[in-house]
């Protein structure tokens, strides 16, 4: 798989025997959570309305809401409290109060979601839960001439081919503020959509980083994996969301347990932990497991719990807003083999599955075997593993992630600790054992359909001083051949236009020092070339990484993508950006208007 930009360092064997995963410290932990008692956490729930399970607890599986007859009809309520460390959480939660529940559809569902937004001010959310007022905010913005602040919001179905319009998937003009009433939004799954894992957040220029950081996500899941690959069928399968937030102690000192000598903590212009280049050191943010924090400097493990041996699908989402995660799972040491099925909700196989991909023995079964990966922020991998067997304890982890010298310190660290139970409770889900296959699609494969044109686009960053290096970072995403500026949310000219049925190569430059990821709605892409060289990797994504620039190559890193405008179902405006969601609300964002196609 490309960009492969972690390293499996050389003290990555004794670094892991050092951090908390011996699996002696860990089992008492387990049962002491089982016996809380429910009145307990009821009291827990009535204090904090989007409360987090407790630190090395079991990882809990989300509630699934599923499609009935065809359609699912979901409430959500999107709130937002501050907890005794000073942080704010963000949560939906549903009828029922389940946060974050995986909405499950299939294609051609219908999927109504009414959204009320009841965010507080900071000094409100502290209060939250004990009938503090809401504040109003100003003029409403159901399909525009909304207010764009902390306290509005939208949702942005990621990954999926619907309407960039009010009511299904506008994230420009849709602005819903505490002041208004619930806000309905409703889309049809495309027949055609690719089965696999997607997800929702809001996306508020200039507010996304801190509530998706706050733990506003949640997963989306379009059924029918196994009639893609019928390798799948019939498996337990596990969805597990891994988000980052700010470090609960980051004043600790590091943990007694690391060995490698500690760096001076250095930050960059906006205030994020600047990478160590070891490997190791405080990292810029805690990570946490279907909200279960695993926090710095003790990195305790959450803990799963499995059958021993048993196969399971693992559909892992990054719902972090600015860490990368090299994705490993080791037993006593060594790294597991884990077959990748699905990146970003398409099938690995997905080529092999429809009409005029010219490939001779097409192998409509195939799943990649990897020892690791890759999931930069958004991204996400259904992959299937084989647990551990009894007695055998398994670990699984984030290695260490090279940002370059600009980016954010992303050290390895232990997730959860992986342990095999007799009588272990299977997960909620099991994949159904029909193996008809997915419907063949209609449209030649992209990789054998002639680009109508080729664009360049390239990353860029500035001190917004110009006189002072020191203040706040200026991120840009700009067309070759523009002035480079960053995105202007009052601006209603698009950056670029392209008619619905063209397709595209765009070429992506990243001409910083740190590592970005490129992220484009409505459509998914496939990756030609990295830096100048094929790449033969035949599946789609919507997620890709740029790696940094070492500061004097005459030549910037680069990727070749080939844009697929093909569906009539993208037309109208809708962005593209860095999927570091600070770098996106810094500016490094552009729009595109698909026009239809006899429109000229």
């Amino acid at each position: 798989m490309y960009a492969k930009t972690c390293v499996l360092r050389d003290f990555s064997d004794v670094l892991l025997a050092h951090v908390p995963l011996a699996p002696v410290l860990f089992v008492p932990v387990f049962f002491a959570l089982v016996f809380i008692s429910p009145a307990a956490v009821a009291q827990s729930v009535a204090k904090d309305v989007c409360a987090r399970p407790t630190i090395g607890s079991l990882v809990p599986e989300p509630e699934d809401l599923r499609s009935q007859n065809g359609v699912l009809e979901v409430a959500l309520t999107y709130t937002n409290v501050r907890d005794a460390l000073g942080q704010t959480h963000y949560c939906y939660r549903d009828k029922n109060g389940n946060q974050a529940p995986n909405l499950r559809v299939h294609p051609s569902d219908r999927l109504v979601v009414t959204l009320k937004n009841d965010l507080r001010s900071p000094v409100d959310a502290t209060q939250h839960g004990k009938d503090s007022p809401m504040p109003m905010a100003a003029t409403a913005g159901r399909c525009g001439n909304g207010v764009m602040d902390g306290l509005s919001t939208n949702l942005h179905f990621h990954g999926l081919s619907v309407p960039p319009v009010c009511h299904q998937d506008d994230v420009l003009n849709t602005l819903i503020s505490p002041a208004e009433p619930a806000f309905e939004y409703r889309l049809q799954i495309p027949p055609d959509q690719p089965p696999g894992v997607y997800w929702y957040h809001p996306h508020v220029h200039g507010a996304s980083n801190v509530q998706v950081q706050g733990g506003a996500s949640g997963a989306l899941i379009v059924e029918g994996i196994e009639r893609a690959n019928p390798m799948v069928a019939g498996l337990p399968e596990r969805v597990l969301i891994i988000r980052d937030q700010k470090l609960m102690h980051p004043n600790a000192p590091p943990s007694g347990m690391t060995i490698m000598p500690e760096m001076p903590v250095l930050r960059d212009a906006d205030g994020d932990i600047l990478n160590t280049g070891t490997g190791a050191g405080k990292p810029s943010k805690d990570l946490s497991i279907n909200f279960v924090v695993v926090p710095y400097p003790d990195y305790l493990p959450a803990l799963i719990l499995m059958q021993p041996s048993e196969r399971q699908l693992w559909r892992v989402l990054n719902a972090s807003a600015i860490t990368y995660l090299d994705l490993r799972i080791i037993f006593n040491g060594v790294p597991q083999s884990l077959g990748e099925v699905s990146l970003d909700g398409v099938p690995v196989n997905y080529s092999d599955n429809i009409s005029g991909n010219g490939k001779q023995g097409a192998e409509k079964n195939r799943i990649v075997w990897v020892n690791h990966i890759d999931l930069p922020p958004g991204a996400r991998a259904d992959f299937i593993f084989q647990g551990p067997p009894l007695g055998v304890y398994g670990n699984l982890i984030t290695h260490d992630v090279d940002t370059g010298p600009a980016g954010e310190n992303d050290p390895i660290r232990p997730l959860a600790n992986i342990i095999a139970k007799v009588g272990a409770p299977e997960p909620r889900s099991t994949l159904p054992s029909s193996q008809a296959q997915l419907t063949s699609q209609s449209l030649p494969w992209l990789g054998n359909v002639k680009p109508a044109r080729q664009r360049k686009l390239y990353f860029s960053e500035r001190p917004s001083d110009p006189k002072n290096p020191n203040s706040p970072t200026v991120f840009m995403l700009t067309i070759d051949g523009q002035k480079p500026a960053p995105y202007d949310p009052q601006s209603t000219k698009p950056n670029m236009s392209v008619r619905q049925g063209d397709v595209e190569d765009w070429i992506i430059e990243n001409r910083t020092q740190e590592l970005h990821d490129f992220h484009i709605h409505q459509i998914h892409f496939l990756l030609e070339e990295a830096n100048g060289v094929p790449v033969d990797e035949p599946f789609l994504r919507d997620i890709v990484n740029i790696p940094y620039w070492n500061g004097s190559s005459a030549v910037y890193p680069s990727v070749k993508l080939r844009m697929d405008f093909r569906n009539p179902r993208v037309v109208g405006t809708f962005v593209y950006h860095c999927h570091l969601l600070e770098h996106e609300d810094g500016g490094m964002m552009g729009t595109i208007n698909v026009e239809a196609a006899n429109s000229r």
